[in-house]
């Protein structure tokens, strides 16, 4: 299987690279050409010459367009999701929600657009008409990570679309073989040429010419806060293109004395490992009241232990591979990181090729590079604090701000936590992992810049307002 960068409605070809199965890493899932800097240039340029047209085209016939995107991703869910799990290491059950998840949020835009566009307002002048419409905002670049490679994607290109935009995806080169089926999708639909392009490879390369090009209107990104600085950085530089950035986090979940121990149990273990913990929601600090730490750290212990790490493919397994030999490098160096710092290693800390176990670092205090990095894998620490008073002011103490849980049985203090937790995400008795198509999501902090992404949020990114007055 060889996917290749999608411009102006042609596929081109370029330097093949291999695309590995890190449950297998000696099992080569496709191929792929990566794309150098003139072809990131010319996806730009295709763009700019199908947007226009793009824009003027009839609601009905973008409507139809997203429809049949999202239904042929859902009519194709089984073989997505197993290329999916081969590519990312994403367990195969995930990976079908991932590829539903995808094909609704195009259907979702595609009925957004018989919501209201625009505003009508009373002027302060006699005989004036006043009202606010929106215009796309042109050409959009979305870069995307590699953890959710069908559904980031999914939710940045199909509002960019809906609204009138043309879009270049380029996404992490760990996962071009999800987004090669995705842009086959697409331009199988019925777009006009240009108005989807893709371009696989280095985001050092291809990514790089996309932040410089002086025909990229804005950029989408998702991934580490350190590139999400540079981006911003280049955008502005670079013609002062609009920027929304997804980061990272460091989400806290609490856990009160009141709590429910199967339902905390149940919440950290989701919200930890997971998905090997490759999310940018999950909890990796446990901010545990000393009433029920001893019991909680037990329980937990014992669940993570028994959890099967093994092939995304086996449906026995709970926990799939970590994405590189990288990324389990980075894992286990904080393991280390973390005894060196104090922490106990209670559960987890080997791996076994690219498998690691579920990892629980108990006796941690916040000031802890492992309280404070983010980590983005199975690795998660706990914190014992006295009371809630406490246990707010640990769990906003970071420089990220993306998700906060808390689990209680208290009323009184679920409603505090919402009102006082210093994220764009707040749970109760729930994982902090978790959303939905049709709300916004995003955070604060080192988290976020931007509008929010998701749901009728989206709009404020890929539209720009235009206040227009009619007198007579």
């Amino acid at each position: 299987m060889l996917h290749r960068n999608l411009v102006g409605g042609e596929w081109v070809d370029g330097e093949r690279r291999a695309n590995v199965n890190p449950a297998r890493p000696g099992e080569v899932v496709s191929e792929y050409a990566e794309a150098g800097p003139d072809t990131a240039r010319a996806a730009v340029e295709a763009a700019r010459s199908a947007q226009p047209g793009w824009a003027r085209t009839s609601v009905a016939e973008r409507m139809a367009i997203l429809d049949r995107i999202g239904a042929t991703i859902l009519g194709r869910a089984e073989e997505l999701a197993v290329l999916l799990a081969r590519e990312e290491g994403k367990l195969l059950a995930e990976a079908r929600g991932e590829v539903a998840r995808a094909g609704q949020t195009f259907r979702y835009y595609a009925h957004q657009l018989l919501q209201p566009q625009g505003e009508v307002y009373a002027s302060t002048r006699d005989n004036v008409h006043a009202e606010v419409r929106r215009r796309p905002l042109g050409v959009v670049a979305v870069v995307t990570p590699w953890n959710y490679p069908l559904a980031i994607p999914a939710w940045k290109v199909a509002p960019a679309l809906a609204y009138g935009n043309a879009v270049v995806l380029k996404p992490a080169e760990l996962v071009p073989a999800s987004a090669g089926e995705l842009a086959g999708i697409i331009a199988g639909a019925g777009l006009p040429p240009g108005v989807f392009n893709l371009v696989l490879g280095a985001g050092r390369v291809a990514g790089e010419a996309l932040l410089t090009a002086p025909g990229v209107d804005g950029v989408s990104f998702t991934g580490g806060t350190t590139t999400g600085a540079h981006v911003a950085r280049q955008c502005l530089a670079h013609g002062n293109k609009r920027f929304q950035l997804e980061m990272g986090g460091k989400n806290p979940l609490v856990v009160l004395d009141d709590a429910d121990l199967e339902v905390a149990v149940r919440c950290a273990l989701d919200g930890s490992f997971f998905s090997t913990g490759q999310r940018c929601t999950a909890s990796s600090r446990l901010i545990v009241q000393a009433g029920i730490h001893d019991r909680f750290v037990a329980a937990l212990v014992g669940a993570a232990d028994t959890l099967r790490v093994g092939d995304p493919l086996d449906p026995q397994s709970q926990v799939g591979p970590v994405v590189s030999p990288q990324q389990l490098a980075q894992n286990l160096g904080y393991v280390a990181i973390g005894a060196a710092e104090g922490a106990t290693l209670a559960a987890g800390g080997t791996s076994d090729g690219q498998f690691m176990r579920p990892t629980l670092l108990t006796g941690a205090r916040n000031g802890m590079r492992v309280a404070r990095e983010e980590i983005f894998g199975p690795v998660s620490c706990v914190i014992k604090v006295g009371d809630l008073d406490e246990a707010i002011a640990v769990a906003a103490d970071t420089r990220y701000g993306l998700s906060a849980g808390i689990v209680t049985t208290s009323l009184a203090a679920a409603e505090r936590f919402k009102r006082d937790a210093r994220a764009g995400i707040v749970t109760v008795n729930l994982p902090t992992a978790g959303t939905e198509l049709h709300l916004p999501f995003g955070g604060t902090g080192d988290s976020n810049h931007g509008p929010r992404e998701q749901g009728g949020y989206a709009r404020d990114f890929y539209t720009v307002p235009v206040t227009c007055y009619t007198g007579w």
